[in-house]
C-alpha cells in the first residue's frame, strides 16, 4: 500500500473518529432528486430555478420608503378623519346652543354636559390613536373647525385648561395650538382626506 493511500485512509478514519456528528449529517441529507437537463453533444447540463432576486438602485430604494411611509400617512390620517368630523360637528351643535343660553352658569353646566356625553360615547376609541394619529387629528380639527384644539379648549374650558392640556400635548409630542396648513406642511394630508371625501382612498 502506497504511502499516499495510507496517510489519506488514516486521516478519514481520525475525521470519523473526531467528528460523529458530521456522519450523521452525511447519512441524513438527502441530495437525490429528478431536474431537467439539456443535452448537448456529449454534455449534460441540469437546469435549475432559482427564486427571482429583484435588485434596485438607490433612487428606488427611497421611493420604496417613501412609498411605504405614505401609505402609513393615509392609514393614519383613515383612522383619525372620521373623530375630527365628529369633533367639528358636535362643537359646531354645542356653538349653536350655547348661542341661546344667555347665564354664564347654564352655559357651562352644558359645556360640562356635552364633555360627558362625549367621554362617554368616544374616550375608549381615541384613547387607542397612536401619537401620530393623534397629532393628525390636532391638525384635522382645525380644518374642520377653522380654530385650533388649544382655542377650542380655551373657548370651553378656561385659558388654565387649555394651558395645562397643551403641556401634557407637549409631552408626548403634539402641539394643540398647531394651525393646519393645506398648502404647505400638511399638503399630503389635505391630499388624502380629499380622495376620502371623494371615495377613493
Amino acid at each position: 500500500m502506497s504511502r499516499y493511500k495510507l496517510t489519506y485512509i488514516l486521516l478519514l478514519t481520525i475525521l470519523l473518529a473526531v467528528s460523529p456528528k458530521l456522519t450523521a449529517q452525511t447519512k441524513e441529507k438527502d441530495n437525490s432528486g429528478v431536474t431537467r437537463v439539456v443535452i448537448e453533444g456529449s454534455d449534460t447540463i441540469p437546469i435549475i430555478e432559482l427564486p427571482e432576486l429583484r435588485v434596485y438602485d438607490r433612487r428606488e430604494l427611497d421611493y420604496l420608503y417613501l412609498k411605504r411611509k405614505y401609505r402609513r400617512l393615509i392609514r393614519n390620517v383613515k383612522k383619525a378623519y372620521p373623530y375630527s368630523k365628529i369633533a367639528g360637528e358636535k362643537l359646531q351643535e354645542l356653538d349653536d346652543q350655547l348661542a341661546s343660553i344667555d347665564n354664564e352658569k347654564e352655559q357651562k353646566e352644558h359645556v360640562k354636559k356635552a364633555e360627558k356625553e362625549i367621554l362617554g360615547q368616544f374616550e375608549k376609541e381615541v384613547r387607542k390613536l397612536t401619537v401620530t394619529q393623534g397629532i393628525i387629528l390636532v391638525k384635522l380639527i382645525d380644518r374642520e373647525t377653522g380654530r385650533s384644539s388649544y382655542q377650542v379648549i380655551k373657548e370651553l374650558k378656561g385659558s388654565i385648561t387649555a394651558f395645562f392640556w397643551q403641556g401634557i400635548a407637549r409631552i408626548f409630542g403634539n402641539n394643540l395650538k398647531a394651525e393646519y396648513d393645506p398648502e404647505g406642511d400638511d399638503k399630503v394630508i389635505e391630499d388624502i382626506v380629499r380622495g376620502i371625501e371623494a371615495g377613493f382612498i
